[in-house]
């Protein structure tokens, strides 16, 4: 696979166009950021009501209506919440974007699953950095960079991919490395992982053993200990080392227990339950359930926060805050 990196980008593209960051959240806030510290002229766009406003106004940028934004700007990027990128664009960017303009993501969801028809006319493409955007922005602060996947849907000028690399270069990720996906690879890997690794599978794997050694009449603390806290030594033993050098940092012990705890636990059941998840990300149901729960108000998303608030290890976190001995 090819690695682009900044002597691929030519900076000056981006910094020719006028940006409409389209959201403020994670993502949004920490882009807008490294695009205006890359010389790139943004505006933030948030609605009237967006608690987001006094932020992105504290950081120094012009903040206006989605439509407002895109009035003036050649090149609108879609960080908004995936489930409310089809109405923004529908109501107010697309009557108001200029021709020949460019549409950006950091997600392929509203384009893979229909949620947006772009215009014929404009640029569309993904740039898609690998990493949360407190990570995103405090990398490039070090003069470091997070990898980016990117990809064009949609060339209309013949020139979106060049301009794909100079948007990913102007957030830092030329420093680390550019990688090319599609908007259909990049979001069903993403989603897969979300609800199969990840946010899914790890926090119920940390609750369900928290659950086994309370039950079992061991501490509450201690379990804390060895069933969340440890979970951040493993995963940056994994990232500095991968799973093999991970394995060779840790007790004979620990590695003989994980011969003959994991594959106990990751089962061929396990896996063709990760088969199914992965065919209803490709199906499109998932991305029905979420628009539905959204239209409906959050629903299932409102319970599963406060079910997640309400779990004792919550409770055995706050307390070892107080004592400073909590993460």
């Amino acid at each position: 696979m090819q690695v682009y990196r900044d002597a691929d980008a030519d900076p000056a593209l981006i910094r020719g166009r006028k940006v409409a960051v389209i959201g403020y959240g994670n993502q949004g806030r920490a882009q807008a950021l490294n695009l205006r510290d890359s010389g790139v002229e943004v505006t933030v766009a948030l609605p009237p009501a967006s608690e987001s406003r006094g932020r992105a106004g504290d950081d120094g940028f012009d903040v206006m209506t989605a439509a407002q934004a895109a009035e003036r700007a050649d090149l609108a990027m879609m960080l908004a919440a995936d489930e409310d990128q089809g109405r923004i664009y529908a109501e107010e960017v697309a009557p108001h974007l200029r021709a020949g303009a460019a549409l950006g993501f950091s997600h392929g969801l509203a384009i893979r699953f229909g949620l947006i028809a772009p215009r014929a006319d404009l640029d569309v493409f993904l740039v898609a950095p690998k990493g949360p955007g407190t990570a995103l922005r405090s990398e490039y602060e070090a003069g470091r960079g997070l990898i980016a996947l990117f990809a064009v849907h949609q060339d209309a000028s013949g020139g979106a991919e060049a301009l794909a690399l100079s948007y990913a270069a102007a957030i830092g990720s030329g420093r680390a490395g550019i990688l090319a996906t599609s908007f259909a690879e990049e979001c069903e890997a993403d989603l897969f992982n979300e609800q199969a690794v990840l946010w899914g599978a790890i926090p119920e794997l940390i609750h369900a053993g928290f659950e086994t050694l309370v039950e079992a009449g061991f501490a509450p603390e201690i379990a804390y200990f060895e069933c969340l806290t440890e979970v951040k030594l493993l995963a940056d033993l994994i990232y500095e080392r991968g799973i093999a050098g991970m394995r060779e940092a840790i007790s004979n012990t620990a590695e003989f227990g994980a011969l003959a705890g994991g594959r106990r636990i990751v089962t061929d059941e396990t896996r063709a339950e990760m088969r199914r998840i992965l065919g209803e990300v490709r199906s499109g149901a998932f991305t029905a359930r979420l628009i539905a729960d959204a239209g409906a108000g959050y629903p299932r998303l409102r319970a599963s926060r406060d079910e997640a608030a309400a779990h004792p290890v919550e409770a055995v976190r706050q307390r070892l805050l107080g004592l400073g001995g909590g993460t």
